[in-house]
Order: C-alpha cells, then structure tokens, then sequence
C-alpha cells in the first residue's frame, strides 16, 4: 500500500525502519484498526508541558537537544515552549505525521524527532502545516491534497541542503502496529537518486523512500546507540532482502 503522505511525515522514513526486523506490522492489524477519525483534541495533548518538553528533547544526545528550540502540541498546532540557540528544532510529533495509516488517528502516539536548522526550514514546515489542516478539520486525503498542493505552487518550500533530523529516543509510543521505532538519523533531499546512497541494496545500512508529488526523497540510517547513550539493537537491510 502506498503511503499517501509519503514524504511530508517522519513515518514515510520509518515505512523504511518498519521492515527492518519489525514482522508484526500485519495486514491483519492495520484491518483491524480502532482508529477511524479524529478522536478528541484533549487525547493528543499533554497535560503537563514539562513533560513533553523533556520527551521532545530525547530524540537527540543531550549535547544537541538542551540548545535546541522545543514546540509543544496546542489545540490549534505546535507552539513554541522552550528558546535554544543552535538552529535545531525539537518536538513530540502525532500519529497524522508519524505513524502507520492504520494509526494516522491513533492519540496515543508521541514520537520524539529533533531537526536541524536546514530540515526546520524546509520539512519541518510541511509538518506543521499538516498539524494544523488536522486540527482544523480536515480529512487525510484532504490534508495530503493540500500539502501536494503547497508543494507544487512553493508555498512550502524544497528540501535546504544539509537538511536532517534526529529519532533516537528510546521513549515514544510509535503506534499499536509498530511501537517503538529503531534508534535512527533521517536525511532529506529535493528527488534524489536513493541508487547515489547505495541505499535499499543487501547489507546496506541505508532505506530510503522518495515521493514525486512532495518532491522528496529521503534516507534512512539505523545506529547503535540511543540519544542518552545507552546500546539500541543491531538492526541492518540484510533481513529485508
């Protein structure tokens, strides 16, 4: 199935992470999702800011995130909660960006994802416009088609140069069908070649996915450690091919 949102969520890079190992994400599962519509804003929102302040920043080594702009989730998008001073933007994305489709409405997702300033300036804005076609409404095919659209007319704009982020948290919730996403780097590009990576190929540590109408490719790289430093499991494309 192809995944509608492709390029403008985290979760189009973790379709890629997904078949890294992860067997349980079944077509049984996603058909019996719970998860239809939009359930109540207050079930995506955290009560107490401290503490999805502090989950935001684990997506990166502390040497990253403690410098890092942090936004958290209102009831009409993502506002920002802490100032930082080197350029990186994190925060605790939703299912509507992170997650399978048979979790796009699932409230309980939180996935910690930290950019840094070439991704805050390009990718970054593509999600926040999404957040907020969300909660003002719209259906997924709705908001996808917007997002398509703002795409081709450069009212969001292409990927920056050096454009990354960072998924290294080993707290989240990644959705029922896939809950805890590998430890991982994501890195962006405006439709590019995934074959000038080496990437998808046996044994490579590259994944990487690209979507024509978002004009996006982007590349998938596992490692070793989560962001507090501490072992994350191996998990390489060898099991894949």
């Amino acid at each position: 199935m192809r995944r509608k949102k492709l390029g403008a969520t985290a979760m189009q890079s973790f379709a890629l992470l997904g078949v890294l190992g992860m067997a349980h994400l079944t077509m049984a599962q996603e058909a019996a999702t719970p998860y239809t519509k939009i359930a109540p804003v207050d079930q995506y929102l955290v009560a107490d800011q401290a503490t999805e302040i502090a989950l935001a920043r684990s997506a990166a080594p502390e040497s990253i995130s403690r410098d890092a702009d942090v936004l958290v989730l209102g009831r009409h998008g993502f506002e920002t909660a802490a100032k930082g001073e080197n350029g990186f933007v994190c925060l605790v994305e939703r299912s509507w960006t992170s997650a399978p489709d048979a979790d796009f409405w699932n409230p309980k997702v939180r996935t910690p994802i930290c950019y840094n300033a070439a991704a805050a300036h390009s990718l970054l804005l593509r999600n926040l416009k999404r957040t907020e076609l969300i909660l003002a409404g719209r259906t997924q095919a709705q908001t996808d088609e917007a997002i398509f659209a703002a795409v081709a007319k450069k009212e969001l704009p292409a990927m920056e140069p050096g454009a990354m982020c960072y998924m290294m948290s080993k707290q989240g919730y990644g959705g029922d069908s896939i809950p805890h996403w590998p430890s991982h780097l994501m890195f962006f590009y405006s439709e590019t070649d995934p074959a000038t990576w080496g990437a998808n190929l046996p044994g490579s540590p590259v994944m990487a996915m690209s979507d024509d109408r978002e004009h996006l490719t982007e590349f998938v790289v596992a490692v070793q450690r989560w962001s507090d430093g501490t072992e994350a499991p191996s998990v390489t494309t060898s099991s894949v091919h």
